[in-house]
């Protein structure tokens, strides 16, 4: 049997940091890409990694990607010309019908904290109940693909938000935060890295991981305690937004109103302590912060 494992969304986030995090173990990786010349792409490529050329809008060209991988790595990613669309329940469904039919024997799926909770839209809104149906759906098609180990991982935020320019930052800004969160409700943070070492070890002890849904944080901590450890460590002032209210008189969108909302009434369910069971690595803020700075 081969031993690539092929990664999708590799010039992205995450899909980047696990194709890096499995080169570097000595794994063979494919990366999937729809352009194999761009500047992401050759950085990967130069690490080692093997570009492939696929796009999960186009089923026939995912039958030579996977055809003799041993892994899988899914990501699938909002569509955000269109948050109400159901692109990535369609670009899972595509993806996990060619795994299935290639016979790929593992698949490490990342999808997002708290992701098969059932949310009140009336209450909420539709976005957020949109944004964890479409998760969901998207996570049970990579679990019916029928692979012999299957892992989801859901991580929360992202610690690389609070790296400008973000969906987290004012428009034009390096230094103020424009969110919606209640700024002294305790959320959950996760580095990218950690999620690429979480991935890497499933791929490592199939076995192990057969089965587990892992909510992935490395930090729970405020929004007010992050700027304050961001602009201490930074050595210049992160700014909040004076309250919720003064967010959205600032232009705060309607999406993030929404889901910083629900996240302020009910926090990602994904602790520190998840990763540690497993002995993985757990990154808080600060140590994140100091070495990204």
């Amino acid at each position: 049997m081969s031993e690539f494992v092929l990664v999708t969304g590799a010039t992205g986030q995450q899909g980047g940091a696990v194709a890096r995090a499995l080169v570097a173990a000595g794994t063979p990786v494919h990366a999937l890409v729809r352009d194999t010349g761009s500047e992401k792409a050759r950085a990967l490529e130069a690490l080692g990694a093997r570009l492939v050329h696929g796009d999960l809008d186009e089923p026939e060209s995912l039958k030579p990607a996977l055809d003799g991988a041993r892994g899988l790595f899914s990501v699938q990613t909002p569509d955000f010309a269109n948050l109400g669309a159901d692109t990535e329940i369609d670009r899972a469904r595509t993806l996990a019908a060619a795994a299935a039919a290639a016979g790929v024997p593992q698949i490490v799926h990342t999808s997002a904290s708290g992701a098969t909770r059932i949310i009140d839209e009336e209450r909420w809104g539709p976005f957020v109940g949109h944004a964890f149906r479409v998760k969901t759906l998207t996570e049970d098609a990579l679990r019916d693909a029928g692979a012999r180990s299957t892992t989801i991982l859901r991580p929360s935020a992202f610690m690389e938000n609070f790296l400008a320019p973000s969906y987290f930052y004012a428009p034009g800004s390096t230094e103020k935060i424009l969110v919606g969160y209640d700024l002294d409700v305790p959320q959950a943070f996760v580095a990218v890295a950690d999620i690429a070492s979480a991935a890497a070890a499933a791929f490592a002890d199939p076995q192990r991981f057969d089965a587990v849904e892992l909510e992935l944080a490395g930090d729970r901590i405020s929004l007010r305690q992050a700027a304050a450890t961001l602009s201490r460590v930074w050595g210049r002032p992160i700014t909040l937004p004076a309250s919720r209210d003064a967010a959205i008189a600032d232009g705060l969108p309607e999406v993030f109103q929404q889901s910083q909302g629900y996240l302020s009434a009910h926090p990602a369910p994904a602790f520190p302590e998840y990763l540690r069971a497993f002995g993985l690595p757990v990154t808080t803020l600060e140590e994140w912060a100091r070495g990204v700075a």
